[in-house]
């Protein structure tokens, strides 16, 4: 088992007050309680932190107060204060340490934790909390150590290289972070025993081949049997898994990508 050292990065144990509150968690069900995600369920009862995605406070300067814990996300986040005395949550990013200061503007500085649009920030640059659409609030590489690379400018849009190694075109009016997410520690963890993983809502996983053939593809058999003369892995649902193509031909965001990720063999 591992675990990250908390206490040494945390500044603050009890989330802000007028940020956070109570909500349902779907474990995984749809509005008539059915499994619509399998291994979902139980964990630990969780408060909600407001995150500010939108970042529509512009030009006036942000000081970081504490970072703090998140359970609903692998990332640490940080209180702000801005000049005008507001508070807000933000993701935290990389490099920076409580006091440090940031800004959201056009002009602002290439320095880990400031926002511009994508227009301004030059080839070659690390970004995260990227915007799809203008004034649409962050969607990318919100994650633990998530982190996006600007390798073009084409015209009105900009080509960002993604962790899995896919390339998408950008909007350039849409806003970006310097730098990259905090806590990339996260994915290093071995948590040890299946325990660590209920208290997060995470449900066993059991074979297809330890199932009844009623239950699964790769069910049945006496003693250890493979998938048969089926022409590959599939899922519980009859359809071919492990390395084969799933994106429908017709997503929305097709015509975004400039080159597809690599699927595993």
């Amino acid at each position: 088992m591992s675990v990250i050292a908390y206490k040494d990065k945390l500044t603050a144990s009890k989330p802000h007050k007028a940020l956070s509150g109570g909500f349902k968690r779907s474990n995984g069900r749809n509005n008539a309680g059915r499994i619509t995600t399998r291994h979902k369920g139980g964990g630990h009862k969780r408060l909600y932190r407001e995150i500010d995605f939108k970042y529509n406070k512009k030009d006036i300067l942000a000081k970081i107060e504490t970072i703090e814990y998140d359970p609903n996300r692998s990332a640490f986040i940080t209180l702000v204060v801005y000049a005008d005395g507001e508070r807000r949550y933000h993701l935290m990013p990389q490099k920076l340490k409580v006091g440090d200061k940031f800004i959201v503007s056009e002009s602002a500085p290439f320095t880990a934790g400031n926002r511009l649009p994508l227009s301004k920030i030059s080839v070659g640059t690390n970004v995260y909390n990227v915007e799809i659409n203008p004034d649409g609030g962050a969607k990318i590489a919100r994650s633990a150590g998530s982190t996006l690379e600007v390798v073009a400018h084409d015209g009105n849009k900009v080509h960002l290289r993604m962790p899995s190694g896919e390339i998408r075109k950008v909007d350039d009016k849409c806003w970006a972070c310097i730098g990259e997410v905090s806590n990339a520690e996260y994915t290093l963890q071995n948590m040890g025993k299946a325990g660590r993983n209920r208290w997060r809502g995470i449900r066993p996983t059991v074979r297809g081949s330890a199932m009844n053939p009623v239950d699964h593809p790769h069910g049945g058999g006496e003693g250890k049997q493979g998938i048969g003369l089926r022409r590959g892995p599939k899922t519980r649902q009859g359809k071919l898994a492990y390395g084969v193509k799933t994106r429908s031909p017709k997503k929305y965001s097709n015509r975004s990508i400039v080159k597809r990720r690599k699927t595993k063999r």
